[in-house]
């Protein structure tokens, strides 16, 4: 077993961190419509305590996010900087480049590459696979991809993973994220390289925008990591010495009981949790 505050809000422990490190999709909103206490609970915290950095698993660069806010509804009021995993991922691929690569996922991720000298190619002639997505996830699992995972590890390509979510929840229906194929691709014996939650690389950059925020170097132990899924924002905190505060609003649904036994299946400690981000 694992034990953990049930806290009563964001609020009750706010005084004890100057900084936080917030995941976005399934604690700030679900890809459709944003939580509105999430949303006051950060305002609060800017206004009283101090930075607020978003971290994302998301593929696309961190300039694209805004723009996916204003879609959703979520308000540019929360946040001071943001990191995604796209960043990470771009540090990665750029090193690789030229490539050539085959690209794995949909258009709407190819924000990530626009910076980038890096070529693509047919599966046959690539280099390396970069993995952004399946390639339709409204309708596709991780089995419509197994040939051509095959095929990749008939050909030992590495594979970049600009994902680590293994799935994530869009509006009230679970989809397969970039890290569902990675974890495929894995089994099969190849090779993969992550960036996001929960490997060190994206911690590295939000540490570095907190700094320069804050005029800085906070200590972690005042720094507060709040996420939804055990497997990223959970074991990131835990393996970068973070506190966290779990929310169980995302893919780990349930109540306290059934959160600590999923916490002790998987050994991940977190010291606080909530049904819901709150003040």
């Amino acid at each position: 077993m694992t034990d953990f505050t049930d806290i009563s809000g964001l609020g009750s422990i706010a005084d004890t961190y100057d900084a936080l490190l917030v995941d976005i999709w399934g604690v700030i909103h679900n890809g459709e419509v944003p939580f509105d206490e999430a949303i006051v609970a950060l305002e609060r915290f800017r206004a009283e305590r101090g930075p607020v950095v978003l971290i994302s698993n998301s593929p696309r660069p961190s300039v694209a996010i805004p723009a996916q806010f204003d879609e959703v509804g979520v308000p540019h009021t929360i946040y001071d900087a943001i990191v995604t995993s796209g960043d990470a991922t771009i540090d990665e691929l750029a090193r690789r480049a030229p490539g050539p690569a085959f690209k794995l996922g949909p258009e709407r991720d190819d924000r990530l590459y626009e910076d980038l000298a890096l070529n693509f190619s047919t599966l046959q002639d690539a280099k390396f696979i970069t993995c952004t997505g399946l390639f339709d996830d409204e309708n596709e699992t991780p089995d419509d991809y197994t040939e051509l995972l095959s095929e990749a590890r008939s050909l030992n390509l590495p594979m970049v993973c600009a994902n680590p979510d293994v799935r994530v929840k869009r509006g009230d229906k679970l989809i397969y994220c970039g890290g569902a194929l990675a974890e495929a691709y894995a089994d099969m014996g190849g090779e993969v390289i992550y960036a996001g939650k929960p490997h060190q690389a994206i911690y590295r950059l939000s540490r570095a925008w907190l700094a320069e925020i804050a005029g800085y170097d906070i200590d972690r132990s005042r720094v507060l990591v709040i996420g939804d899924n055990i497997h990223t924002d959970l074991l990131g905190a835990q393996n970068e010495n973070y506190d966290c505060l779990f929310v169980a609003t995302g893919v780990h649904e349930g109540n306290a009981a059934q959160v600590n036994a999923l916490l002790g299946k998987h050994g991940v400690f977190v010291k606080y949790m909530l049904s819901s981000l709150h003040w």
